[in-house]
């Protein structure tokens, strides 16, 4: 099946009749995701997204981008993590005019949140000028809600499996990736070469979402490689998740498991909801989730039975057994409750979210336990609390860390070395040009040598802002 959407804008006139490939984020690193494939057809931005983590990527965020905003022709979004759709609303602000192209999904999570990240930051100006603590006089948000606002016009939503053209010899692909509900791999094909974009790439056996798909083998492909050095643990996430509850329960402690809104929480959800009906944690103990994100999303996936492994009767029955805290206002009383309870609550990496203020008061007291459930980027407060911070700077105080800090292994949205190398092996022939993006150098220069171990072809790691020339579209005539 086949449908046609017109191009708003041409190709670059100096990319000739080459094909490129330029990373302007999530190269060497694992978040700003941003690759621009320059075709002499159209140019293409594939994901949008904020740096986060260190202040020296996250003051990019800030800065003019180094491409030509207006010679995008169309924008291509995997999947609704902020790393991957955060920059839209500047993207806009800054002249962009195309469409923005994703799944159903995908729309309505990547709205969710895009509003809570204006929010946010909305939020955080105000308490650095209340405060004083910003050396900007006056901080300002990175965007509004308004921001936000104009830029959701320019969402078009598609099906996966449908072919689309985008301009002259230009066509994609969509495809589930199995990371959260409604990501997707992305193949173009350009003169008859196909390009393709991995997004980020889930687990191969998930009990949330179903396994990576895989299209034709193609010519070019731009890879993901946030595990490419490490493999998953064997032992059940279920069960790692019920220790750490059932001892902090017996010390009289708090569970604060900190939650990507969309995707992470709900599994999380999921585990919990599991585990109460076995009996294996009290069927009374107190799940709260503070995370008013969160429990939309939840709402939104039940109108996508499709895209997970659940159906929509156990989606609500999950849900059922939540205590949904929607007003900022009620989260000191929560924590004032002195009995024991499990809280939910954004974000997945402490980069911002109420689960701050629940470190606020919880994490100086050794009784209590911190969950990590997620890839923690560096330079986050995650990350920091996996390596055994003795404390933890917040709204320009700091707080001791005691609490235990324990990390889910097991439990991931991203494919480890082996899924990896089994989803090249797949989408990939012995010709085919690999570019490793979105992980940390070790990481990429792990995977680098295995797949060269593995697969006996060489792939080679992105840096931010080279050209790297796919092909010559003038000699695909000839072929």
């Amino acid at each position: 099946m086949q449908h046609t959407v017109k191009s708003e804008q041409g190709g670059s006139t100096e990319n000739g009749s080459g094909v490129y490939l330029t990373s302007f984020g999530a190269a060497q690193t694992v978040t700003g995701s941003k690759h621009i494939l320059y075709t002499p057809y159209v140019d293409i931005l594939i994901d949008c997204g904020l740096f986060q983590g260190i202040k020296s990527l996250r003051t990019k965020n800030w800065e003019t981008p180094d491409f030509e905003i207006e010679r995008i022709g169309a924008l291509c979004l995997t999947h609704a993590h902020l790393d991957h759709c955060g920059y839209i609303p500047k993207l806009v602000g800054a002249g962009y005019r195309g469409k923005i192209y994703m799944t159903a999904p995908t729309r309505e999570l990547t709205e969710l949140i895009l509003r809570d990240s204006a929010k946010i930051q909305e939020e955080d100006a105000w308490k650095a000028n209340h405060y004083g603590y910003s050396k900007h006089h006056p901080a300002k948000p990175l965007y509004t809600l308004t921001d936000v606002e104009r830029c959701l016009h320019h969402f078009v939503t598609i099906e996966p499996g449908v072919e689309i053209n985008i301009a002259k010899q230009v066509s994609m692909n969509y495809m589930l990736s199995g990371h959260i509900p409604g990501a997707c791999s992305i193949t173009f094909t350009i003169s008859g070469k196909k390009v393709l974009f991995s997004g980020d790439i889930g687990r191969t056996h998930s009990g949330f979402l179903g396994a990576p798909q895989h299209g034709a083998p193609a010519d070019a492909i731009i890879m993901e490689s946030t595990y490419g050095d490490r493999l998953h643990g064997t032992q059940s996430a279920e069960n790692e998740l019920e220790e750490a509850i059932n001892s902090t329960l017996e010390i009289g402690g708090n569970v604060m498991i900190p939650c990507f809104a969309v995707g992470r929480a709900q599994e999380i959800i999921r585990m919990l909801y599991l585990l109460k009906q076995a009996g294996k944690i009290p069927q009374s103990l107190p799940v709260y989730l503070d995370s008013p994100m969160a429990a939309a999303a939840s709402e939104i996936l039940l109108r996508y039975p499709q895209w997970s492994t659940l159906t929509e009767n156990e989606c609500r029955m999950m849900m059922k057994g939540l205590i949904i805290n929607e007003k900022h206002e009620n989260t000191i009383g929560i924590i004032k409750n002195k009995k024991s309870k499990i809280i939910i609550a954004g974000s997945g990496m402490l980069s911002g979210g109420r689960i701050l203020e629940y470190l606020k008061h919880y994490a100086g007291d050794k009784r209590n336990c911190l969950i990590l459930s997620g890839f923690q980027a560096e330079g986050t407060r995650g990350r920091a609390l996996l390596e055994k911070t003795h404390e933890i700077r917040i709204d320009g105080q700091y707080f001791p860390v005691r609490a235990r800090t324990v990390s889910l292994n097991n439990l991931s949205a991203h494919a480890d070395q082996y899924e990896l190398i089994e989803w090249l092996e797949l989408s990939s022939k012995k010709e085919t040009q690999v570019y490793l993006v979105h992980g940390e150098p070790m990481a990429q220069e792990s995977l680098r040598v295995k797949i060269r171990a593995t697969l006996g072809f060489e792939a080679r790691i992105s840096r931010q802002g080279e050209k790297i020339r796919l092909f010559n579209t003038l000699s695909l005539k000839n072929e």
